[in-house]
């Protein structure tokens, strides 16, 4: 099992394919069950425009869905996303 502490996510960038998507700014946890549901990405200028057609920088939350499962998902380089590009808008909601 692997342990990932939340403050080594907070800051680290974020990646589907070869874009950089953005950065890991906060965790969004379903205060219910207990359970992490989302993260909350600070995407970039470039990733904004080319997944979502916006023209700035934004936040927005990521359902961890998305990532890939176990320590696939968290590199040296950063976070990774298991979906494609054309996939991401399902995953993102905004701020």
């Amino acid at each position: 099992m692997i342990k990932i502490e939340s403050m080594e996510l907070i800051g680290s960038p974020i990646y589907v394919e070869q874009l950089k998507l953005g950065e890991i700014k906060g965790i969004i946890i379903d205060p219910e069950k207990w359970k992490l549901t989302h993260l909350q990405v600070e995407l970039t200028k470039e990733a904004a425009k080319e997944i979502l057609g916006a023209n700035s920088a934004m936040r927005n939350r990521l359902a961890i869905t998305a990532l890939k499962k176990g320590s696939a998902c968290c590199t040296e380089k950063g976070v990774i996303i298991k979906v494609s590009k054309d996939q991401l808008n399902i995953y993102l909601r905004p701020e």
